[in-house]
């Protein structure tokens, strides 16, 4: 059972964007968050000067920290598109990769997993205890995959890396469908996400390898994403969803029927942008105000035009993402 934390850290380690000049919205959920050259300076950054800043790839990785009391525990939520960004950035950011307790890939693509391999040699060199370091990976994750044109030919996706391979970096592998509370109940890994809105239908002209690997089959719903869940004391929830393929209002909807709290803060990819997902913006902007998060964190594969209606809709409770941010709640 998922247990509260006096508070949580959270390190953008990749994003799609690049923003180290916009101010942080003003608000009371944000009033802790700062930009990229804020913790570029933590970390020693005397001269201003493009090799010291971090470099935007497309994807998503956050270095999420709980504390309570004394306690505090770190958990890598996916590694972004490519193993220079975990050398790159985290070098900048001063990233303690040897404090990472347990790493969660939230699916089976690419620009999340790209960068697990070198995400985990960096847990082991940096490690004082030499130990494997649990991965949290759903089963079905390891099909290739690809996305159709609409003449129907299948552009194919890179493979993520296997339970085998993580393994042979460091890794220990655990597969499994079912939600689970870790690392002394702080963080909270989802089951599969219940599908329940008309206007979120995932990605239509997704693609996978059927089990003999002999022709694609349809894969519109990814049903290998997952959520990662903190529950903040006197706050609420901090909901981390990394590409929401199964619609950013399915996964709050999932969260408070599964935790029966209140949604602090929503952070991550919500997959709006694309022209099959644009569609679904008016609707899923609307579908926020059940919930009404006290802060929202768009990023990577969210999409300006969303970004644009949830910011004219809520205001200074959305920051959007950047690399090298700290949000701390």
């Amino acid at each position: 059972m998922l247990k509260p934390v006096d508070r949580i850290e959270i390190l953008v380690l990749v994003d799609n964007k690049s923003d180290s000049l916009s101010t942080i919205p003003a608000s009371v959920g944000s009033k802790n968050f700062c930009n990229e050259f804020v913790n570029l300076m933590k970390n020693g950054m005397t001269e201003l000067k493009g090799s010291s800043q971090c470099c935007a790839l497309h994807g998503l990785s956050l270095l999420v920290t709980a504390h309570r009391g004394s306690k505090r525990k770190t958990v890598l939520f996916d590694a972004g598109p490519v193993n220079f960004g975990m050398d790159y950035n985290g070098e900048r950011l001063g990233a303690k990769f040897g404090e990472i307790d347990a790493v969660m890939l939230s699916h089976g693509h690419w620009d999340h997993a790209g960068g697990l391999t070198r995400a985990f040699d960096l847990i082991s060199k940096q490690k004082l205890e030499k130990h494997s370091t649990p991965c949290y990976l759903h089963p079905d994750m390891f099909r290739q995959r690809g996305i159709a044109n609409p003449n129907g030919d299948v552009f194919p996706i890179e493979k993520i890396p296997t339970p085998e391979e993580l393994k042979s970096h460091g890794a220990m592998p655990v597969l499994t469908k079912d939600p689970c509370s870790i690392l002394d109940d702080m963080f909270y890994i989802s089951s599969e996400i219940e599908r329940v809105t008309s206007y979120e239908n995932g990605f239509p002209n997704h693609k996978r390898k059927s089990l003999d690997e002999s022709k694609w089959e349809p894969d519109p719903l990814i049903m290998d994403e997952r959520f990662l869940a903190v529950h903040v004391k006197d706050k609420g929830l901090v909901i981390f969803s990394a590409c929401s393929h199964a619609g950013i209002v399915n996964v709050m909807k999932s969260a408070q029927q599964n935790l029966d709290e209140k949604i602090h803060a929503i952070v991550g990819g919500f997959h709006l942008s694309g022209a099959a997902n644009e569609v679904a913006i008016d609707p899923t902007v609307e579908g926020f105000k059940e919930f009404e998060p006290d802060v929202i964190v768009p990023g990577h594969c969210t999409g300006w035009r969303a970004v644009q209606a949830l910011v004219t809709q809520f205001g200074a409770r959305v920051v959007p993402m950047a690399v090298g941010m700290g949000l701390d709640m």
